[in-house]
This record gives structure tokens, C-alpha cells and sequence, in this order.
């Protein structure tokens, strides 16, 4: 078995404050990023047990495992300048998922910029602290339509929310970097799989979850509870459950 590295000093001091501080709040969901999103991150990176791989051959030999699988662009999702096209079993069910609802919503397809990277394929301004070594991270291109961009970050914020990923909004270049929670987002899955067929609601600009409520004959707690919401912030193009038996 592969030896896991030593994280950084810095990086084990913020997991050991993530750890008593979970389940505080403390941070508010958001797509800035920091170094406690990173911790956390690798702190799911360890949990899983997933070894950071360094190096091309690495990347081969965990694809002849089943440890990596192959990511194929289809009618929903395109690659570009993807050196490794493999990721986790769960982070390839993630981009398949998120792809054909981005399609739908935003009617163009989505471009996924970077998977698995080993550590001596890493770009000079990666974080010596990035999870993509572990095959658990996926970039996706921002892009020009601010309707994509806001469906995007809705529903990213919203899976953050679910505590089954964590995602940032990076500048340069411009897109956002998700750490796929393998077990977590399985779980999230497999509920979603178990629960009757929802109607959905396409939020318009100017819908308020009041309003929402009062068309559909529910109210804003149900609405709130059947997306997982925390708070009332809505996003126009976002896609919305309705609850059932309403």
C-alpha cells in the first residue's frame, strides 16, 4: 500500500481545529475558499483513505485497480486540456449528474477543465495542500452566461449545504474547483433514488420562496426542507424540488 504523506504543519493545525469546531457555523457557506476549506478537504482525503498520487505511472496503475475510472465527454459535458481523464468512482457519477441537469438548465453543455492531476503534473500555482492527487477533485469552466453561472453556484452551495462537497469559485483561470465527498455524495444518491418523483419549479427573476409557496399550495418551510436550504437566497435558473403530497 502506497505511504500517505505528512500533511504540512499549518495544514494538520486547521484540521485539528476543524475537528473542534465541526458543526459550529462558524463559516458561512460560500465560494471564496480558504485554508479551512482546504483542510476539510484533505481531511476527507484522509478519511477515505485515498493515497495522493505523484506520478503518471501511479495514475496507471490505479486505473488498472478500478480505483479510477475512465471520464468520457458525452452530449452533456466536454473536456478540455484534460491530461488525466479519471477520476473516483463517485466524482465520475458527480460530473454525469451535474452535467445533463447543466444542460437542461442552461442549454449549453458543461466543460469540465481538470481531473485526477498527479503531484509532478501539478500547475505552479496549484496549492501544495490540492486534493487532485487523490482523484477526488474536478474543475469546471466558468462560464460567460451569468444564468449558468448563478444555476452553478446555486446548486453547488446547495450540495456544500449537504455537506457532500466542498466548492470554490477560482479567478485565474477562471473556474470552480469541487472536492467530491465520496461516501457522503453515495449517500446523498442513494436517498435521492429511494424518494418518490418530485415536480420541480425553475426560479424566474423576481420568484421569492413566498411566492413559490403560494403557487404550489405549500409553504416556505417544506420548499426550504425538500432543497435542503438554509437560508431564503434564491437564484434565478436554479431548479427547485417541490414537496410531494403538497
Amino acid at each position: 500500500m502506497t505511504k500517505r504523506p505528512q500533511l504540512p504543519i499549518a495544514t494538520a493545525a486547521l484540521l485539528a481545529v476543524i475537528a473542534v469546531g465541526a458543526g459550529t457555523g462558524a463559516e458561512a457557506a460560500s465560494l471564496s475558499g480558504s485554508r479551512y476549506s482546504l483542510a476539510r478537504q484533505n481531511a476527507q482525503a484522509r478519511a477515505h483513505d485515498f493515497t495522493y498520487i505523484r506520478t503518471r505511472s501511479q495514475v496507471s496503475y490505479f486505473v488498472s485497480k478500478g480505483l479510477l475510472v475512465p471520464v468520457r465527454p458525452n452530449a452533456d459535458f466536454d473536456l478540455h486540456a484534460v491530461s488525466f481523464p479519471y477520476a473516483r468512482p463517485a466524482v465520475k457519477t458527480f460530473v454525469h449528474r451535474l452535467a445533463s441537469q447543466y444542460h437542461v438548465a442552461c442549454g449549453e453543455p458543461m466543460v469540465v477543465t481538470s481531473l485526477t492531476r498527479p503531484r509532478n503534473h501539478q500547475p505552479r500555482n496549484a496549492s501544495p495542500d490540492s486534493v487532485h492527487p487523490t482523484g477526488m477533485a474536478v474543475d469546471l469552466r466558468r462560464s460567460w452566461s451569468r444564468k449558468c453561472r448563478n444555476w452553478l453556484e446555486a446548486v453547488l452551495l446547495s450540495l456544500e449545504d449537504r455537506g457532500v462537497l466542498e466548492a470554490s469559485r477560482e479567478r485565474w483561470p477562471p473556474h470552480y474547483h469541487v472536492a467530491v465527498y465520496p461516501r457522503p455524495y453515495e449517500r446523498y444518491v442513494e436517498q435521492l433514488a429511494r424518494q418518490p418523483e418530485q415536480s420541480t419549479h425553475l426560479v424566474s427573476r423576481g420568484d421569492t420562496l413566498w411566492r413559490i409557496a403560494q403557487r404550489h399550495s405549500t409553504t416556505v418551510a417544506a420548499v426550504k426542507a425538500a432543497n435542503g436550504l438554509s437560508n431564503n437566497r434564491i437564484y434565478p435558473g436554479q431548479v427547485l424540488r417541490l414537496p410531494s403530497g403538497r
